[in-house]
């Protein structure tokens, strides 16, 4: 097949999953960015960048917004591993917590 006879690509959206596709895509985002902030949090830590109140005050804002994703997925019937999408041979987008 020539490059000129490529077949196009579409997206095949279901009407009755489009919903809970799209909560678990945007959950996935805000689940990386959660992890990542959670990771610089952690390495200012440990250079000591931050004072004793900033510290306690990561900790429990990191706390409250994961346990707001385990509501959000709870809600929207998602387990923390939906949300780890499967980039094919580059692994998976979150790092696994086995």
């Amino acid at each position: 097949m020539s490059q000129t006879e490529r077949p196009a690509w579409r997206v095949a959206a279901d009407p009755d999953t489009v919903e809970r596709d799209l909560t678990r895509l945007v959950l996935t985002l805000v689940e990386l960015v959660r992890q990542l902030v959670e990771r610089q949090s952690v390495r200012r830590m440990e250079q000591g960048d931050l004072t004793d109140e900033q510290i306690e005050a990561l900790g429990v804002a990191l706390m409250r917004l994961e346990e707001a994703m385990g509501d959000l997925c709870d809600h929207f019937g998602l387990r923390p591993q939906d949300l780890n999408l499967d980039l094919g041979p580059l692994g998976t987008l979150l790092p696994s917590n086995d």
